[in-house]
């Protein structure tokens, strides 16, 4: 079966910092791509970051960069996203996706949530202002 585990999430001030995991199994961990996105209330849902997991290439929304870096260790299947400098605006519940032949990286959309095969189940970041 397939599997996709984050977590990591919680609560935190601004200017704090967290680091979601994404644990996953049942697919070829390093023919895939890995993206996170989040959403919350009144919002659509967002495509932040994303990694190659064959060569590392990292992509990453304006809203992020420079802030979130995602990173990836294969010999654990798992991908990391450090978050840094966090603010309120941040806060939703991320979820980590994985496209299993990285598709949506050759095709330039890996922020499409349509590009994605398996989901996991979201944990729940709060900013305090």
């Amino acid at each position: 079966d397939v599997q996709l585990q984050a977590s990591g999430g919680g609560l935190v001030q601004a200017g704090g910092s967290l680091r979601l995991s994404c644990a996953t199994s049942g697919f070829s961990f390093d023919d895939s791509a890995i993206g996170w996105f989040r959403h919350s209330p009144g919002k659509e849902r967002e495509g932040i970051s994303c990694i190659n997991n064959s060569d590392g290439t990292t992509y990453y929304a304006d809203s992020v960069k420079g802030r979130f870096t995602i990173s990836r260790d294969n010999a654990k299947n798992t991908v990391y996203l450090q978050m840094d400098s966090l603010k309120p605006e941040d806060t939703a519940v991320y979820y980590c996706a994985a496209d299993r032949r990285s598709v949506g990286v050759i095709l330039g959309k890996w922020m499409k949530s349509t590009m994605y095969d398996y989901w996991g189940q979201g944990t729940q970041v709060t900013v305090s202002s």
